[in-house]
């Protein structure tokens, strides 16, 4: 049994927020759940090339974009997933931070980060 607390945790700053990754590659789970915290006000265009996505809002307010401009809110209780690599914005709302709790398959290693120093789409 693997039981892990987030206090106990490091996170890791992925590019426009901070991951705490419960699960990862060596836990040999198949799959990866994090507590991913998106700053707020950011506007991060993502792609996962390898992995497939699902993330639940648990706190916070903020938008998925896909690439063909269509907008969805993204409030407390509402999962989005890409299940297609879709590439997307994710952009947290202006007054607090985006709380998502992620999960990834395959497994992330865990030290992942996003770079958005260009114009496309970050991936890992």
């Amino acid at each position: 049994m693997i039981v892990r607390n987030k206090s106990e945790m490091t996170g890791v700053s992925w590019g426009n927020g901070e991951s705490y990754r419960f699960l990862v590659e060596n836990d040999r789970m198949g799959f990866t759940v994090a507590h991913t915290t998106v700053k707020a006000g950011s506007k991060s265009p993502l792609h996962y090339r390898r992995h497939l996505e699902a993330c639940y809002c648990i706190a916070g307010r903020g938008q998925v974009i896909t690439e063909d401009g269509t907008a969805h809110d993204i409030e407390p209780g509402v999962m989005y997933a890409l299940d297609q690599h879709d590439r997307h914005f994710l952009i947290a709302g202006p007054d607090r931070d985006l709380e998502l709790v992620s999960v990834f398959s395959p497994s992330l290693r865990g030290d992942e980060r996003h770079s958005f120093d260009t114009d496309e789409f970050s991936h890992y």
